[in-house]
């Protein structure tokens, strides 16, 4: 389970990793500068494919778009290098950005934020319809996310407080209930992007810990995979049949503090197996 090291774009904030199983590629970000990636492992090329405004998390729509959540609310969709509005900006939102973002079964978004000067972080959800609901306040950073494999609960991570959370989930209302913790990360790092396994298994990253930490789902530890970065802030697994989990790294604007690897892309094969993330079907 040694990391190896894919891609080094030096990212200020490498995130967001998702596998585009129509592509067969892999898409990251870097969060400030605003830019997306792309790595195609049967060619083993990778490349910048955007720049702009800042990008906190991206989903995949159901006809292979990205859908991008960004700076001061706004929402975009990402085809051929083209963008088009869903959402110019949430005026509560203004002096802030989206973070992590997941989209669900049906294909609405989950999508957080990070605090604001005036106001905490938040969650939102974005439905089918383009319509925008916040519904978690008082957040301190709003990160990672992910559903049971039975699509009945969803894990929900706040940064600050080092706790990943669980949530009764209902799919055919969207909402969330019931929130209680599902672990307190009592080590160095602070739990970051996350994703779960075929096997209901959660694998954390944790920004500051330099490693991913994968979780049973009594939320007791199962295994840690360390890396040459302080700042590892997301996994997600890729590949043909979900073999392989890719994981993002940040701090590459200061190697000599935060690492050798750090703003790197990492891949690891854990032998175990990841399962397709859920596609938006955002209509504009």
């Amino acid at each position: 389970m040694e990391p190896e090291l894919i891609a080094d774009y030096q990212c200020v904030t490498g995130e967001g990793p998702l596998w585009h199983p129509t592509e067969q590629r892999l898409y990251w970000l870097d969060i400030p500068k605003g830019h997306i990636f792309r790595y195609d492992p049967a060619t083993g090329q990778h490349e910048q494919v955007h720049e702009g405004e800042p990008i906190g998390g991206f989903t995949i729509q159901a006809d292979g778009a990205l859908l991008l959540f960004m700076a001061r609310g706004a929402v975009k969709i990402w085809r051929n290098g083209q963008l088009t509005t869903v959402i110019d900006e949430i005026p509560d939102e203004r002096n802030t950005r989206f973070n992590d973002v997941i989209a669900d079964p049906v294909g609405r978004v989950f999508c957080g934020t990070m605090r604001a000067p005036e106001h905490p972080a938040r969650l939102y959800r974005l439905d089918l319809d383009g319509k925008i609901t916040k519904i978690l306040d008082g957040i301190g950073t709003s990160n990672g996310m992910g559903f049971t494999p039975d699509r009945k609960q969803m894990y929900y991570t706040d940064t600050p407080t080092r706790e990943i959370s669980l949530f009764d989930y209902n799919q055919a209302s969207g909402t969330i209930t019931n929130r209680r913790v599902f672990v307190h990360i009592e080590d160095a790092g602070r739990p970051d992007g996350m994703t779960v396994d075929a096997e209901g298994y959660v694998w954390s990253a944790l920004w500051d810990g330099g490693c991913v930490v994968r979780f049973r789902p009594d939320g007791t530890e199962d295994r840690r995979i360390r890396f040459p970065a302080k700042k590892v802030s997301c996994p997600t697994f890729g590949g043909p049949n979900y073999e392989d989990l890719y994981v993002t790294t940040a701090g590459g604007d200061n190697k000599a503090e935060n690492g050798p690897g750090a703003g790197a892309l990492f891949r690891v094969r854990p032998g175990v197996k990841g399962v397709p993330e859920f596609r938006s079907r955002i209509l504009l």
